[in-house]
């Protein structure tokens, strides 16, 4: 899924970035809180990590100024200081969570996933469509019984269209969301690798899950195909 970043130690963003790719996530990173304001008002995003001291504008001044213009993308907090009036005022502002530096990366990723579940019935811990499952936590899928051979970039696609099944996804929907802003390759990669996931997940069980609406993008059956 895709996280904005919004954090101005250069060397903790640039370790946030490469650890949430490595777990499937397409992440934008911002460097202050004007950036960061901007991006997340522009963009769609399934979670941000926000730090709250920031240059420019606060994290605190970016959460409330989201809430109160209307976007609900969920917010995870980071901050260096360690007090309960410090993450008192972080939820206040509309944060979801809130985490102190030094963190645990698991507990970080973890959280996200749980700010991605929360509140909506449409993520759930484990995503379905008929037999094909997808764990996102422990990034393993299933046909029925067989567990699939899944690489990061197919793992986070079959989430991304498993999240959206029965809704027609288009290839910008899925370079936004699985790749990420800056991503200035050519974006027929996107039918590779939904070629390389109709070989996985379809065709050695005979399915025909993933359908290509011509002119619209591509549709994942609520079945399972």
């Amino acid at each position: 899924m895709r996280v904005l970043v919004v954090e101005d130690e250069k060397r903790l963003a640039a370790g946030l970035r490469t650890g949430l790719e490595a777990e499937g996530f397409a992440v934008d990173v911002a460097l202050d809180g004007t950036d960061g304001l901007w991006m997340a008002r522009e963009h769609s995003y399934d979670a941000i990590v926000l730090d709250i001291m920031l240059p420019g504008v606060n994290g605190y001044r970016v959460c409330s100024t989201l809430r109160d213009e209307g976007i609900w993308t969920p917010i995870l907090m980071l901050t260096a200081k360690d007090g309960e009036w410090d993450e008192v005022e972080a939820l206040d502002t509309g944060a979801d969570d809130y985490l102190t530096k030094p963190f645990s990366y698991a507990i970080l990723v973890a959280r996200l996933r749980a700010l991605m579940r929360r509140g909506a019935a449409e993520r759930p811990a484990v995503l379905e469509a008929g037999d094909l499952r997808l764990d996102p936590a422990a990034k393993r899928a299933w046909r029925g019984d067989t567990e699939l051979d899944l690489t990061a970039r197919e793992l986070a696609l079959a989430e991304f269209l498993l999240r959206r099944k029965g809704d027609i996804v288009s290839k910008r929907d899925i370079l936004d969301h699985v790749w990420d802003y800056d991503f200035e390759g050519d974006p027929n990669i996107v039918e590779v690798y939904i070629r390389h996931l109709r070989n996985k997940l379809d065709r050695p069980f005979g399915r025909a899950s993933i359908v290509t609406m011509r002119g619209a993008g591509y549709r994942l059956a609520a079945d399972g195909g």
